[in-house]
Order: structure tokens, then C-alpha cells, then sequence
């Protein structure tokens, strides 16, 4: 069989790109396929999506050579408070308080929006030849074949390629074509997603309030501006999102607080509905999914990104140590590996972030007394906090070499 490309990858946000330049970083010839047309994000006003990023995704980052130019758009989060709250009440003092100083390294993330990240990765790759990009384009066909797997494209054209990789979202077609089926649910909760000015400086402090009708993620942005992720019951976010501007404000001022000082509107506001979708399995013959494509999950802790580069970090590894060792890259028992590695982790983060949800987003009062005192002795157990501090920074467990910021 001969071959148009040695991975192709099926999706344009941001794993599939990083995928793109981890692989192209180890010498692997690599085709993106992206149905949104060239540069539809490049843009210089903020959309509302800005990241969470863990220390090891920053460290990916760095190890493809983005992180240099990145930094000044970045801003690292120094501290995170974490407790339950209401309207016009603050947090709670019974909460989670997770400090930079108690890492070995600091800070504790970095918020990144989407402008800089997106435009960052399509920048690298365009930049590099081992990289062909195909935009406006959507694969309509896909067919495994012995020694690898031809995918029809909506142009008419057909590639050909040793590995199908997936990373076209919840609703992936590259595994709905594989007949990759998948489990999950919706909560009923829609995120409310827009950046504020505030008076008074965040100092790098991330809150997250966990209101009855659902979290309230308030994320230091560059300046002094916070990116928000409000979460709120389906019928209400609706209501809430047909508000002009003013009344918008009047209702969420008694959520923020005044800690800030004053709050006014620094962008446009967005909705997004929330669910839970997990793929019954991330690989099969000549295929494998990364990102959402494997696991959509609740943005509580903004996990998501962040889980879907542990994916990208671990299949680019598995890959590049299976060519060197001549083995075929998409046999079905090298992908298993990248499986075995990913699959328990990422399943059981995202059905830990869907009970926090079911926790905390109610307002019975035993529960309410329950998950208090909880946080609360997580607060006083340094050694368990810590452990949970690691754990979000995506330094816990065996990690990929891109993750401890190595080059493949």
C-alpha cells in the first residue's frame, strides 16, 4: 500500500494541531483535515474561551517551542479558592484553598485564551514541512484497509494513510464511522461564558463557587480582567442569555461579590450546553481518538483541555517508540498501549468531575453541611492537599516525556 501521509488527523481546534506538531517533531509525516476554513479563529477579539492550563500542559507546550511566545498572553494562577457559596454571600470560610507555595514548582496553572493558543498552533503549523493542512474540508468516508486506512474527503479526494486519528470532537464522526459507541448524559446545566474588567487586581487568585444551580468559575485573565464559567439550569441560562447587558450584570454582581470591586462586561457573552460523553473505547484498527473525540467532560477545575493533551502527549509517544522499534504504527495491539495508558485515567477524572457536579449543585442543607466540613479537613491535611494540588497540575502518575517538558 502506498501512502499520501503517515497520520492523518481529523479535527482543527487544539489537540488535533498539537498532535500535528508533536508527531511532526519526531519525524512522522502528518495531514490535518479541518472543516472550519483557514484562520476562522484567528482572531484578535477575545471569543470567550480561554484555558486552565496545568503545569504539565504548559510544559508541552514548551517542549514544541510555543511556550516562549505564549508567556506574555499568559497569566499564571498563584492561588485557587475553591467553597460553596451564594448569591450575595460570598464563599464559603470552610473551602479548599490551594497555594503555589506549597508546589515544588510555581505557579499553580496559567489562564491562556484561544486567540493566542489557536493562532500560536496553526502558526507552527504552517511554519513546518511535515505538516500538510486541508481546510474547509470534511472527511465523509473512511475505510480500513491491510496495512492501513483511505479516507474520502468531502473535495472527492481520497488519502491514504497508516493511522486515522480522531480529534473532531464530541461528536466525533471518525468514531461514529468506526462504530465506536459511546455513554454519557446531559446535566440539564448550560455554561455562561464572557470576560469582565474588575477595579481591583485578581492578584493571580482563581475562585471557584459552587452555587445551587451550579458552579461559578471566576479564572484571572492577563490585566485586570477574569474570564467567567457560570453554570446554571438549562431554562434559566436561557432566560439569563435573552437579558440585554445591563440586566445580565444586575444578576450575576450578586453571585460575583464585590471583592473586585466593580465588574462591568469586557467582551461578548456565550452559551454552551453541558454534557457527559465518553467513548466506549479510544482505539481500534488503524484509528485512535484524542480529546473530546474520547471524553467530553464538565468544565468544573477547566479539566477538559487539559485532559485531551495528556492524550495527545501519550499517543504521540507510543507512536514514535513503536516506529523506531519497526513496528507498524497502527496495528491495532500498538494503539491498545496509548489505551491502556489514557482510558482509566481520563474516565475516571471525568466521572469524579460529574459527582462533584451532583454534589455541590443543590442546596440541601445536610449535603451542604456534609461537603463543607469535608473541604474543610482537606484544608487542614496538608499531605492530602498537596496530593491534590499534583494531581491537577497533571504531575501525578507516569507521564508522557511532552508533559515533563522532554522532546519526543
Amino acid at each position: 500500500m502506498t501512502y499520501d501521509t503517515d497520520i492523518l488527523i481529523v479535527g482543527g481546534g487544539l489537540n488535533g494541531p498539537t498532535l500535528a506538531l508533536a508527531l511532526a517533531s519526531a519525524g512522522h509525516r502528518v495531514t490535518l483535515v479541518d472543516a472550519a476554513p483557514a484562520r476562522a479563529r484567528a482572531s484578535d477579539d477575545f471569543d470567550g474561551r480561554a484555558y486552565a492550563l496545568a503545569i504539565a500542559s504548559q510544559k508541552l507546550l514548551s517542549a514544541l517551542g510555543l511556550w516562549e511566545a505564549l508567556a506574555p498572553t499568559a497569566q499564571p494562577m498563584m492561588e485557587v479558592k475553591a467553597g460553596d457559596g451564594h448569591a450575595g454571600e460570598g464563599i464559603s470560610p470552610l473551602m479548599l484553598h490551594f497555594d503555589s507555595r506549597e508546589l515544588d514548582q510555581s505557579p499553580v496553572g496559567y489562564m491562556l485564551e484561544d486567540r493566542f493558543l489557536y493562532c500560536a498552533l496553526l502558526e507552527a503549523m504552517e511554519a513546518s514541512d511535515a505538516i500538510t493542512l486541508i481546510h474547509d474540508t470534511q472527511v465523509t468516508a473512511q475505510e480500513v484497509e491491510p496495512g492501513g486506512v483511505t479516507a474520502t474527503l468531502s473535495s472527492g479526494e481520497r488519502l491514504r494513510a497508516r493511522l486515522l486519528v480522531g480529534a473532531d470532537g464530541r461528536r466525533s464522526g471518525v468514531a461514529e464511522r468506526a462504530g465506536i459507541l459511546r455513554e454519557g448524559w446531559d446535566y440539564g446545566q448550560v455554561a455562561l461564558v464572557t470576560a469582565l474588567e474588575h477595579a481591583q487586581p485578581h492578584h493571580g487568585v482563581a475562585h471557584q463557587v459552587f452555587m445551587p444551580s451550579g458552579p461559578l468559575a471566576i479564572l484571572p485573565l492577563t490585566g485586570n480582567r477574569s474570564s467567567i464559567v457560570w453554570s446554571e439550569s438549562a431554562e434559566a441560562a436561557r432566560a439569563i442569555m435573552a437579558l440585554d447587558d445591563a440586566d445580565f450584570m444586575a444578576i450575576l454582581r450578586p453571585r460575583f461579590g464585590d471583592f473586585l470591586g466593580e465588574i462591568t462586561l469586557a467582551g461578548a457573552r456565550f452559551s454552551y450546553p453541558l454534557n457527559l460523553t465518553l467513548a466506549r473505547f479510544y482505539v481500534s484498527p488503524r484509528l485512535a481518538l484524542v480529546g473530546d473525540a474520547a471524553h467530553g467532560v464538565h468544565p468544573i477545575a477547566g479539566q477538559g483541555l487539559n485532559l485531551g493533551l495528556r492524550d495527545v502527549a501519550a499517543l504521540a509517544e507510543v507512536i514514535t517508540e513503536a516506529r523506531r522499534r519497526g513496528e507498524d504504527i497502527g496495528a491495532l495491539d500498538v494503539l491498545e498501549r496509548y489505551q491502556g495508558w489514557r482510558r482509566f485515567d481520563s474516565t475516571t477524572l471525568a466521572l469524579g468531575m460529574d459527582s462533584v457536579n451532583r454534589l455541590f449543585s443543590n442546596d440541601n442543607p445536610i449535603l451542604r453541611l456534609g461537603r463543607d466540613l469535608g473541604m474543610g479537613m482537606v484544608q487542614a491535611m496538608p499531605g492530602l492537599r498537596r496530593g491534590f494540588m499534583r494531581q491537577a497540575a497533571g504531575l501525578s502518575g507516569p507521564l508522557p516525556r511532552l508533559l515533563q517538558g522532554r522532546a519526543l
